[in-house]
């Protein structure tokens, strides 16, 4: 139960019992009571309303949700080329406002036009970012199309509905970068493209937003960073999650010592499902005929044509980082996100091939140790591609740990110092988190109810800004459009995109080898250790 006093501010069963806020998170700001369920409830209401005045007319001009006020941005609008039109690279164009209609389309399909699904209410409520896509590439003619119809869509509609004009296809990613209409480029491309296209965009002056991991190797790493701050363009690595409240809100936590001494971080991947394991389908119409073979290619080994490897290139070293560079960079950003880790001291790690026997050179189990001595503190990553058993991020501390998700918990240690009177006395019970945040809810409390907590953790895609459902690749794009704008440096930049590509690197490089490495800080460089 919890109650509002006359200062807005929470009052929580457990002060009554005697836990005061500056016990458990002094400092936090208060937030709105308002939440997701409530703004929810307000929009529904207000669209039945309209809808019942409104006339036929009426309907068909405001097309699908008339109530959704769209915010457009009144700077100079910015044209984006996008290099790479496959899933991520059709998702993260979603992000940005474009769409395919034939997936709006299967939406209307499942919910009728004037009552839209979550996905695609949440997509007609995307602010306006003010772009236009002018240029794309991809070596497959299929996701060509499929990129091209999206960007199209300059006015979110179905089939049949109004387009804009068809961005130039080009036939190569370097025609594309020479192009004298384009400000900016997406790269969503295969591993081992990342690092020679952003090093060429950046030549060209052109801002970039790629997706993680920075790099494929080592050498590449500091190339990029090299060609980046040499042309002073803004880049961005797709590390979304930075967008994430329960990230910001546990930093502050940390902080302000509720876990006391932070000795240890575990981060886990666990997916038991063929796409998870990167066996993605193959589609029935590709062959020779549609996907360019040698430009797939490029800097990567030649290998004799296969539709096998084009379409689940993330099984191959050839083509991939494998699950240090594809998963557990995921992981280690919302740790340096929220802990400022930076570089490990060194690494270590093990692992193999111990469920799929497809060919593949990337392992589907890893365990991987990254020791911080100078903040005393491990970092330890596992997973494994044949379970579904989800154990989570946890962030211990002697007094306290976190686990975070999209929603967090706070527990009390039961060996605590700081709360160990409290235990003692049952005013703290350690088997309850002695705070909860549920962004979607807008508000911290003791114990968030079961419903709560699973409205807000329903999908790591999103996250809740203003009492709505926000999709974080959209929120993650606008922050980089932003800083082209006004100026600034975006979340992922390139300096934390360093860390991330060392880091993740040192973990593949201790596997592959099967030794322990070392960052070495004075010579900037990983060295084998001994």
């Amino acid at each position: 139960m919890k109650n509002l006093d006359s200062d807005h501010k929470i009052t929580t069963d457990a002060e009554k019992r005697g836990l005061s806020r500056r016990d458990v998170l002094k400092g936090l700001v208060t937030v709105p009571v308002l939440g997701a369920f409530a703004y929810g409830w307000y929009k529904k209401n207000k669209y039945d309303r309209w809808l019942r005045k409104a006339t036929q007319d009426e309907i068909n001009k405001n097309m699908i949700d008339p109530v959704v006020g769209k915010k457009v941005s009144k700077d100079k609008q910015i044209r984006l080329g996008i290099i790479g039109t496959g899933g991520r690279g059709r998702a993260l164009l979603q992000a940005a406002g474009f769409i395919e209609p034939e997936t709006i389309d299967n939406w209307i399909r499942k919910t009728g036009k004037f009552r839209p699904n979550i996905p695609f209410r949440d997509y007609l409520e995307q602010e306006d970012l003010n772009v236009v896509v002018n240029g794309m590439c991809d070596v497959f003619d299929i996701h060509a199309e499929k990129g091209m119809n999206a960007c199209a869509n300059i006015n979110r509609e179905a089939s049949g509905g109004k387009m804009g004009n068809r961005p130039k296809r080009y036939n190569t990613y370097q025609e594309l970068l020479a192009s004298d209409d384009i400000d900016a480029v997406i790269i969503a491309t295969p591993d081992h493209w990342h690092a020679t296209m952003t090093i060429a965009a950046a030549r060209a002056g052109k801002h970039v937003y790629c997706e993680k991991p920075m790099t494929n190797s080592i050498p590449e790493v500091y190339e990029v960073v090299k060609a980046v701050k040499k042309s002073n363009i803004v880049y961005q690595l797709g590390h979304q999650n930075r967008q994430i409240e329960s990230f910001q809100k546990a930093k502050q936590i940390i902080k302000n010592g509720v876990l006391g001494k932070v000795n240890l971080i575990e981060v886990t991947t666990n997916r038991n499902d063929p796409n998870g394991a990167w066996i993605y389908p193959i589609h029935k119409d590709a062959g020779r005929h549609n996907i360019d073979w040698e430009q797939f290619l490029g800097p990567a080994p030649h290998h004799e044509f296969s539709l096998e490897r084009f379409f689940r290139w993330r099984c191959w070293w050839d083509y991939a980082t494998g699950l240090s560079g594809d998963l557990f960079t995921h992981e280690y950003d919302s740790m340096n996100q929220i802990l400022d880790l930076g570089i490990p001291h060194s690494a270590v790690a093990s692992g193999g091939n111990y469920f799929y026997k497809d060919g593949r050179t990337t392992p589907d189990v890893l365990q991987m140790v990254f020791e911080y001595p100078n903040k005393e503190l491990s970092l330890v990553y596992s997973a494994s591609l044949a379970s579904n058993w989800d154990r989570g991020r946890v962030i211990m501390g002697h007094d306290g740990f976190i686990e975070v998700g999209s929603n967090l918990q706070v527990y009390a240690d039961t060996g605590s110092t700081k709360y160990k009177e409290k235990i003692e006395n049952n005013i703290i019970d350690p088997s309850q988190p002695i705070y909860s945040f549920t962004p979607g809810l807008q508000q911290v409390d003791a114990i968030s109810s079961a419903t709560a907590r699973y409205f807000a953790s329903r999908g790591l895609l999103f996250t809740y800004k203003d009492g709505k459902r926000v999709n974080t690749a959209h929120l993650h794009i606008k922050e980089w459009l932003d800083c082209i704008r006004g100026g600034g440096k975006p979340s992922c930049n390139i300096d934390l995109g360093f860390e991330e590509a060392i880091t993740a690197h040192m973990g593949t490089l201790a596997y592959r080898e099967n030794r322990k490495v070392i960052w070495d800080a004075e010579k900037n460089e990983v060295v084998p250790a001994g």
